[in-house]
C-alpha cells in the first residue's frame, strides 16, 4: 500500500487496521458472567440458560460466576472496575440497577458505570403463602396479620431488593406488621417459605414457578398492574383490595463503562440471536418469564427511568436500606 500523506497519518491508518483487526477477533477467550445472586435461584438459572446459548453463538465459554452480597452490590461494583473489554458481564436486574440505587449510596452508580447490552427478560413478581399458613385469598391474609400482629414473617433477598421492597409496600397498604426476614438470594429465602419456616414471600414468578405445583406453596396474588398470562385467574394485589404493590422485575446484561462499541454490538447480537432461539424461550417460558429483546439504547434509556422511577418513590414512601 502506498501512503503520500504525512507520516502521522500513516500511523493512525495502521492504528486503525490493527483495532479493527483486534475488534474482528472479539471474543478470543471465555467470558465471564456475574450473577448477583445465589446459585440455584431465577438469575442463576437464567444467566445458565442464556450463557449457554450465547457462547455457542460466539464460539466461547460463557462462565457464570455468583457473587452474592449487599443486594447485589458486590458483583455490581466488582464488575463497574473490571476493564471494558466485553470479557466480564454482569447480569443486572431491578435490584441492582433499579431499587437498591435508589435506597441508598453505593460505590456504583446504575448509568454511568455501565454499558447496556441488552434486555434478557421480565418477569412479574407474585405474593405467595406457605401452605400451612390457613389462609386461601389476600383478605384473608390481611385478617391473619392484624388478628396476629407478630405472627407473621415474609422471606427476602435482602434490603433493596424486589421481594423486600414488595413486602414494605403490602405492609404500608394493608396496616400489617410482617416482618422482613432477609437472606443471601431468593434460592434460600423461597426454601424456608417452602418448609414453613417463613410464611410470606414476594418472588419473582420465575422464581417460583416450578413450586406451584408441588402443594407446599400458594400464590395469591401478582404484586404488579396486569395480571400473567402465565396465572391468568391469579388477581393483582390491586384487584384483590391492595393498591400500590407495583414491583415488576426485570433482567438485563451490562458491561463495563466506555465497553467498544463493536463488542457491544457482537454481544448485543449474540443475545437477541440467544432469545429467538425455541429452545432458549421455552426454557425462560417454563419458570414463568418471558423473553425481552432490545437495542443497548433502549436498555439504557430504560435504566435511566428505573433510576429516576425509583428515587421517586423512595422518597415519597421514605423507603431506605436497613
Amino acid at each position: 500500500m502506498k501512503c503520500h500523506s504525512l507520516k502521522t497519518a500513516c500511523a493512525a491508518a495502521l492504528l486503525l487496521a490493527l483495532s479493527a483487526t483486534a475488534q474482528a477477533a472479539y471474543p478470543e477467550r471465555p467470558i465471564t458472567l456475574v450473577v448477583p445472586t445465589a446459585a440455584g435461584g431465577g438469575n442463576d438459572v437464567l444467566a445458565r440458560v442464556v450463557g449457554q446459548k450465547v457462547g455457542e453463538l460466539l464460539g466461547q465459554t460463557v462462565i457464570v460466576v455468583n457473587k452474592p452480597g449487599a443486594q447485589g452490590a458486590i458483583a455490581s461494583d466488582y464488575v463497574a472496575r473490571q476493564p471494558a473489554d466485553g470479557y466480564t458481564l454482569i447480569l443486572g436486574y431491578i435490584g441492582t440497577h433499579g431499587i437498591n440505587p435508589a435506597m441508598q449510596k453505593l460505590n456504583y452508580d446504575p448509568v454511568k458505570d455501565f454499558t447496556p447490552i441488552g434486555m434478557v427478560a421480565d418477569s412479574p413478581t407474585i405474593m405467595v403463602v406457605t401452605s400451612r399458613l390457613p389462609v386461601n385469598d389476600v383478605a384473608g391474609l390481611v385478617k391473619y396479620g392484624h388478628d396476629h400482629p407478630e405472627g407473621l414473617s415474609f422471606a427476602s433477598a435482602g434490603p433493596g431488593t424486589a421481594p423486600a421492597i414488595a413486602g414494605e409496600l403490602f405492609n404500608m397498604a394493608t396496616g400489617t406488621q410482617m416482618l422482613d426476614v432477609p437472606y443471601k438470594g431468593s434460592a434460600p429465602a423461597l426454601t424456608d417459605t417452602l418448609s414453613g419456616t417463613t410464611q410470606v414471600m414476594f418472588p419473582s414468578l420465575f422464581s417460583v414457578y416450578p413450586h406451584l405445583k408441588s402443594g407446599m406453596i400458594q400464590a395469591l396474588a401478582v404484586a404488579g398492574a396486569t395480571r400473567t398470562a402465565a396465572l391468568p385467574d391469579l388477581p393483582t394485589l390491586a384487584e384483590a383490595g391492595v393498591p400500590g404493590v407495583d414491583v415488576p422485575q426485570w433482567y438485563a446484561i451490562f458491561a463495563p463503562a466506555k465497553a467498544d462499541a463493536a463488542v457491544v454490538t457482537t454481544l448485543n447480537k449474540a443475545l437477541n440471536q440467544a432469545l429467538a432461539d425455541p429452545a432458549v424461550v421455552k426454557k425462560i417460558g417454563e419458570q414463568g418469564a418471558e423473553v425481552r429483546h432490545s437495542t443497548p439504547a433502549e436498555l439504557g434509556a430504560f435504566v435511566e427511568s428505573e433510576a429516576v422511577r425509583w428515587k421517586q418513590l423512595a422518597a415519597t414512601r421514605k423507603l431506605a436500606a436497613r
